[in-house]
């Protein structure tokens, strides 16, 4: 289990770097998150919702991301709601106080499906969440060392040094622990750090020799890196990500909503070397855009009225670069929206830049697609409620009947969410410059995100050369980079002797 001092301590990325590491080594590894709170999902391919980070570490793993690997998935849509999925599919809504009684009830589910992983794969990293000594908490922790004991699975405790107080934060967390959940912690890790590591020989010392637990690793900051598939709000840098080869390169505009969904979307853009993708909270900082995404969100409703309270909908009526809106920004861009679902709101006006209406309606749509527009083909997924009805043209074709999941607005079995009618998707303004379509990952295509870029620079004066590289090729070069980085850094033997202590399958302690 790789655990935490905090949010932010770097799981996610470390649990990547695990997956690739071992699995270039002829291991066959499958990343685990018994519990994750995120409103950035993915799509397994038999339509089951997971944490996005999963999705990222499976690709980490070389192994296709499925439902159990985060059996249990709480979006929020407000501060203290959440809708709740398990094994990838949602089953009820509830807000905080009411969730902590049912996690008993869960704890079967996740043991089973973390067991079930472990009787298939060689090693399986199982992923903690927040801070592994949130004691109000610890009777419904379903995801940090509580999961570990029952599994008997050994951890790895990992603080964020970058920050200070690591030594604290350390040695705190195992001292707040009672002794049957601090035993787990088999070894600690220190990472972003800045500077000299021998600087921390003297403090290691002192933490090991008080907390009777080894410290594996210091792991330098990864400043140079783009991290791409990034869940937390921790992790997504508000400002400018540039590595501009050309001196007017295309600036795009991504608008953070409060409840953003699926912040991944994005990332083809922050590899681009002649874009430079920012985003941005404010109506000036619309102004020096060329083109603005408005991307998806768990609260439709609740962030449109974000973007009208703080002039960002009135900029984005007045402005005159291209606007593309994903998923809710496509619903947002619309005349009106019907909501009594997410946010129970009926009728609400939208921006009005698009000639379309969105109605909330069961079963969620949940599935994986594949278009075509102007000969290229795209692949994506989608996940909503929402259901349009547009007068503008479309922007993508079906791709026809090649058993591909081809979606579109009217579902045809109404107990199948991802069973929906092979139909024209998206929106397109009658002069050009809005857009707007459901499906996630659609930058991912190469060749569609080349001829958009392409002709947005055309249009607004800017220069640009496509990546030389794709997208896929620049994934896999990030997970290379962090297993090189975890290698370089960390005692991997002394890990793989901690994960080989677990206990074997068949034989876990238990809750």
């Amino acid at each position: 289990m790789v655990c935490g001092t905090t949010s932010g301590a770097g799981k996610s990325t470390i649990t990547a770097a695990l997956c690739r590491s071992w699995a270039r080594q002829g291991l066959r590894t499958a990343p685990f998150k018994a519990q994750n709170m995120s409103n950035h999902a993915a799509v397994t391919a038999d339509g089951g919702e997971v944490g996005r980070a999963q999705a990222m570490q499976a690709r980490a793993a070389g192994v296709e991301v499925e439902r159990r690997m985060n059996p249990v998935l709480l979006k929020p849509s407000s501060d203290n709601v959440s809708h709740v999925v398990v094994l990838g599919d949602e089953v009820s809504v509830t807000d905080a106080r009411d969730y902590g009684p049912s996690t008993r009830r869960l704890r079967p589910v996740v043991l089973e499906a973390l067991s079930s992983l472990r009787h298939e794969y060689d090693w399986v990293v199982a992923e903690g969440a927040g801070g592994a000594a949130e004691i109000n908490l610890l009777d419904r922790d379903l995801v940090n060392l509580p999961l570990a004991r029952a599994a008997g699975l050994a951890a790895l405790l990992v603080v964020d040094i970058d920050r200070g107080g690591a030594f604290a934060s350390a040695h705190g967390t195992i001292d707040l622990l009672p002794r049957s959940l601090s035993g787990c912690i088999g070894g600690i890790v220190f990472n972003s750090f800045r500077g000299d590591p021998s600087l921390l020989v003297d403090g290691v010392a002192e933490l090991e020799r008080r907390s009777k637990v080894p410290v594996l690793g210091v792991l330098p900051y990864l400043a140079e890196e783009t991290m791409l598939g990034v869940e937390d709000f921790l992790d997504i840098r508000a400002g400018l990500h540039s590595r501009a080869r050309s001196a007017k390169p295309v600036r795009v505009a991504a608008i953070r909503l409060p409840r953003l969904a699926n912040p991944s979307d994005l990332d083809p853009f922050v590899v681009e070397p002649d874009v430079e993708m920012r985003w941005v909270t404010r109506p000036d900082e619309l102004a020096a855009a060329d083109l603005i995404v408005i991307p998806g969100s768990r609260a439709t409703v609740a962030d449109l009225v974000w973007l009208r309270r703080n002039g960002l909908a009135e900029a984005l009526k007045n402005c005159d670069a291209p606007i593309i809106g994903i998923c809710a920004g496509y619903q947002m861009l619309g005349q009106r929206i019907h909501d009594e679902i997410e946010s129970d709101s009926g009728t609400v006006a939208g921006l009005g830049l698009l000639d379309v209406e969105t109605r909330f309606e069961h079963p969620k749509v949940v599935c994986r697609c594949s278009f075509t527009v102007g000969g290229l083909r795209i692949e994506g997924y989608q996940i909503r409620f929402g259901r349009i009805v547009s007068r503008e043209r479309p922007w993508f074709s079906p791709v026809g009947d090649s058993g591909d999941c081809v979606i579109g607005d009217r579902v045809v079995d109404a107990g199948l969410s991802s069973r929906v009618a092979a139909r024209c998707e998206g929106a397109v303004s009658r002069d050009g410059r809005i857009r707007a379509s459901s499906v996630h990952g659609l930058f991912d295509a190469d060749g569609f995100r080349s001829e958009l870029l392409g002709a947005v620079a055309v249009s607004r004066g800017r220069d640009y050369r496509p990546k030389t590289t794709s997208y896929h090729d620049a994934l896999e070069a990030h997970h290379e980079h962090l297993a090189d980085w975890l290698e370089a850094h960390i005692d991997t033997s002394a890990l793989l002797d901690l994960a080989a202590s677990a206990n074997p399958v068949g034989s876990e302690p238990g809750w």
